[in-house]
């Protein structure tokens, strides 16, 4: 049988219809509880710091999925409140590092936790959140917290090495596919698998079966991350100025996209993402983001994003309820993408 394909325009035309609602998680207010009760116990700056950061909203994409798969794989909702809490903890924590590292200034619409605490601050609060996780394990049935730990552990080393590779592909001149890839299924794969493989371990499942089963979401993932990209160049992030990721001097999916079109361009290209952020001129800026919708780097960068979300599809076809919670992740977080003017 043809794997159902997971048509991102399709899905766009109706928001709130068919696959969306299996993620809409009835016990989300209970993550949030958990998360907000870990983040205020110690009081003072430190508990106003991480209170802040899961403040400013987002779509708790990776707690909805852990809450999501538990409940497709017959996993117990004490268990899955906790383990999307411990998962959404560690997202947050790496995003309180990536806009220091990033030098982004907005976040969610609101100033970067840095900004407002400094530097150093802002690292403490993260690296305080990159413990909670443990302590949020702490409500879940004792025979499963042994082997939950270690795969937080193992995608939290798994995203840090995606973020360490996303970094060098500038200083190493790396525009290609295959190296960008290798960055984004750490960094942004990782974190979408995590919250599923964790699901079917309190679920019952074998080490090996959950890392069966959330592998497709590697995938969605990646595809998630090369929307991203786009979105910070034709879309709304949220972050304080359009082409954050060119003044950061980024390797995106539409830089690969566009050397892979128009080589001779490498040069040029190179030299604006290697200028510092605060000589980055908007002209420069505007330059790339003109050329990359005259190549085709746009569409084709939405074209790579179906076809992982494509390949996902056909990973899931064996597992009904898993495919219907891949359906609802790519509707939701890459749709948005296929609205933009010029990508046909």
């Amino acid at each position: 049988m043809k794997p159902t394909r997971l048509d991102l325009r399709r899905s766009a035309s109706s928001p709130r219809s068919g696959t969306h609602f299996v993620l809409d998680a009835p016990a989300l207010p209970a993550v949030e509880v958990v998360m907000t009760r870990l983040l205020a116990a110690p009081g003072g700056r430190l508990a106003a710091m991480g209170c802040e950061q899961i403040s400013g909203g987002g779509k708790r994409l990776r707690a909805r999925l852990a809450l999501a798969a538990a409940r497709a794989l017959g996993g117990a909702e004490e268990d899955a409140i906790a383990w999307a809490a411990a998962v959404e903890l560690l997202h947050n924590a790496t995003l309180a590092h990536d806009d220091v590292q990033d030098g982004d200034r907005m976040r969610r619409g609101r100033p970067a936790l840095w900004v407002g605490h400094g530097v150093a601050q802002a690292v403490n609060a993260g690296d305080f959140m990159l413990m909670l996780p443990y302590q949020a394990l702490s409500q879940v049935t004792p025979c499963w917290r042994g082997e939950l730990c270690l795969l937080l552990a193992e995608h939290a080393i798994a995203t840090v090495r995606g973020q360490v590779n996303e970094i060098d592909l500038l200083h190493s001149r790396r525009l290609d596919w295959q190296s960008y890839l290798d960055a984004s299924g750490g960094k942004t794969g990782a974190m979408f698998a995590l919250p599923i493989a964790g699901a079917a371990i309190i679920a019952g499942a074998s080490g090996e079966a959950a890392a069966r089963l959330a592998a497709p979401f590697v995938d969605l993932g990646i595809a998630f991350q090369i929307q991203d990209d786009v979105l910070d160049l034709y879309g709304d992030k949220g972050r304080d100025v359009v082409g954050s990721d060119l003044y950061e001097g980024k390797v995106s999916a539409l830089v690969v996209e566009h050397v892979s079109r128009r080589p001779a361009d490498r040069g040029w290209l190179l030299e604006l993402l290697a200028t510092p952020r605060n000589e980055t001129s908007a002209a420069a800026v505007r330059r790339a983001i003109e050329a990359f919708r005259a190549s085709g780097a746009l569409a084709g960068a939405v074209e790579r994003m179906q076809s992982h979300v494509d390949r996902a599809a056909a990973a899931l076809e064996a597992e009904p309820e898993l495919s219907r919670i891949g359906r609802a992740l790519a509707s939701r977080c890459t749709a948005p993408t296929c609205e933009l003017e010029g990508v046909a």
